[in-house]
């Protein structure tokens, strides 16, 4: 069984450093996606201070601008945007260079309906591995040091950050850990290959993904493409179906959703079966 949702992303071109400008850029493509009613919207990686980390990694003297302009999670940017997903009723995830003292994570969170923070992630996968540079010693550009799927109301809930879609095992972890959906808030590659390492991890896990990226969106349910937009401040809306994984619950409900089909069934099902199953499908 399924839970089908509407989800939408979008495809934000940011600028550095102007973090005023781009939460009301956010804000605004938030506002015009929720207008086609989309559970959820996902949005880009370092979205907030428009990925300026690349021009500290390249000179970082830059440092302590970066770990100012860099928000704490209870910070007033990340507050605003809980009051924006509650107003308007949908989830959100994206990303920002989050403070944590005097350190800086690349971070993406997951807002609920009612503005509830309901997980995040610190990307893992830094640098050398993927031509960012990293050196032990940044404390503008720190790993995380934990994999972790999380619950919301559209289902438990995984997040990997941009090059980390490279990553076969991450994307296991989460799913191991019970993510029946995955969201990538990214910036950066959008070639064919970013396709189909993104089209892999679906396909591997049998779960749906989402992918914001700068530049392109890209949407994943049962194993195929659903949704695809090339080009910056596009916004892509799709339906994805979320697994209702094994359960006495789940294996009940199909059991009685079956048997209702029999020709030698009553032609409407017991009200008692609609209720449990469409608390099963909100619920699951």
């Amino acid at each position: 069984m399924y839970r089908t949702i509407s989800v939408a992303a979008i495809s934000l071109k940011f600028t550095p450093w102007d973090k005023a400008g781009n939460a009301d850029k956010m804000e605004a493509f938030i506002r015009q996606a929720a207008a086609e009613h989309p559970e959820l919207i996902v949005l880009p990686e370092g979205i907030l201070e428009g990925y300026a980390v690349n021009e500290v990694i390249a000179d970082p003297a830059k440092a302590p601008d970066f770990i100012e302009v860099a928000e704490p999670i209870d910070g007033p940017y990340i507050t605003r945007f809980q009051a924006l997903a509650r107003e308007l009723g949908v989830c959100l995830c994206f990303g920002f260079a989050e403070r944590i003292g005097e350190e800086a994570y690349n971070t993406a969170i997951f807002v609920d309906d009612k503005g509830n923070l309901c997980g995040k992630h610190h990307k893992t996968r830094d640098a050398d591995a993927f031509g960012e540079g990293h050196d032990p010693s940044w404390h503008f550009n720190r790993p995380g040091k934990k994999i972790r799927a999380f619950d919301t109301p559209l289902g438990r809930c995984g997040i990997m950050i941009c090059a980390e879609r490279w990553e076969p095992v991450i994307a296991r972890l989460l799913v191991v850990d019970g993510a029946k959906f995955l969201l990538i808030p990214s910036y950066g590659d959008k070639t064919r290959a970013n396709n189909g390492e993104v089209l892999a991890r679906g396909r591997e896990n049998g779960v749906p993904v989402v992918q914001a990226n700068v530049g392109m969106n890209l949407i994943i349910s049962k194993g195929e493409i659903v949704g695809y937009k090339w080009g910056a401040d596009r916004i892509t809306v799709a339906e994805i179906d979320i697994p209702v994984f094994p359960s006495r619950q789940s294996v009940r409900a199909v059991e009685q959703h079956f048997l209702a089909q029999s020709p030698l069934a009553h032609m409407n099902p017991s009200l008692e079966y609609q209720q449990a199953t469409k608390k099963l499908l909100q619920h699951s």
